[in-house]
């Protein structure tokens, strides 16, 4: 697959203004689930492969912050104007995450996004059900 360099800005109008458009008061919830069915699409076998895609599909540098029993914590940072925090939602990039998780270790599994504008970074916060086993 040749792999071409997208403007910034084309990007900005589809993720930004276009889907907000046509997904309106829902766009939250439908992007959680995309997230989620783009995982299924391109699974990442482990938390490398995640940080991995997340620089291929220009959503920035994510790294692993802390670990927890039933959890992770990751940071996503990228240069400010890319990461557009004021304006965009990233139930996109929770739901990706949420999805590779749960698939990697096997219990359902949640992802909840944090913005914090005041260092431009967002937080995940991934967390996981022992006691709900999926097959």
């Amino acid at each position: 697959m040749t792999r071409q360099n997208v403007p910034a800005f084309g990007y900005e109008i589809i993720r930004d203004y276009a889907l907000s458009t046509i997904l309106g008061k829902h766009e939250s919830d439908v992007l959680y689930w995309v997230g989620k069915d783009l995982a299924r699409k391109f699974p990442c076998g482990d938390i490398q492969l995640i940080i991995t895609f997340f620089e291929d599909a220009g959503w920035g540098s994510l790294s692993l912050e802390k670990e927890l029993k039933d959890g992770y914590i990751f940071q996503l940072t990228n240069n400010p104007e890319l990461l557009n925090i004021e304006k965009r939602i990233f139930r996109l990039e929770a739901g990706f995450i949420a999805e590779q998780i749960q698939n990697n270790n096997g219990y359902l599994t949640e992802c909840y996004d944090e913005k914090k504008e005041k260092h431009s970074t967002v937080q995940f916060t991934v967390k996981w059900d022992i006691k709900e086993k999926i097959s």
